[in-house]
């Protein structure tokens, strides 16, 4: 490890900062879990070879939804039928990257079904 001189330091700090605060933020959303999984596979086997850090994939919290209907359409209230959807995320963060990181992740083709949210 090179030492830094003192009067350099707070300059060498914020440069850090700078680069280090300029993230990319994606999340994955899918009803189906093995679509999220790829597709972030895909997303970060694709930003490393531009040679950005990656942090993730971070699995989120799945939002299970579940919907309650009545079996018969007149009588019989007591008779329900339970419907359940569940919504599995995922979360990559970009740390340091380049114009070739933005250009693979434009030139990036993910399978339907996935939701994807992108955040500078």
């Amino acid at each position: 490890m090179t030492l830094i001189p003192f009067a350099l330091q707070g300059l060498y700090t914020k440069i850090l900062y700078i680069t280090m605060s300029q993230k990319i933020r994606i999340k994955l959303k899918s009803f189906d879990h093995n679509l999220v999984e790829k597709s972030a596979e895909k997303i970060v086997k694709n930003v490393k070879a531009t040679g950005a850090v990656v942090s993730g994939p971070i699995p989120l919290p799945t939002r299970k939804r579940i919907i309650t209907v009545n079996r018969s359409t007149f009588v019989n209230k007591k008779s329900r039928e339970q419907f359940e959807v569940s919504t599995y995320k995922r979360l990559i963060d970009i740390y340091s990257s380049t114009a070739k990181t933005v250009d693979a992740l434009m030139k990036l083709e993910l399978p339907c079904g996935v939701e994807v949210e992108i955040k500078v």
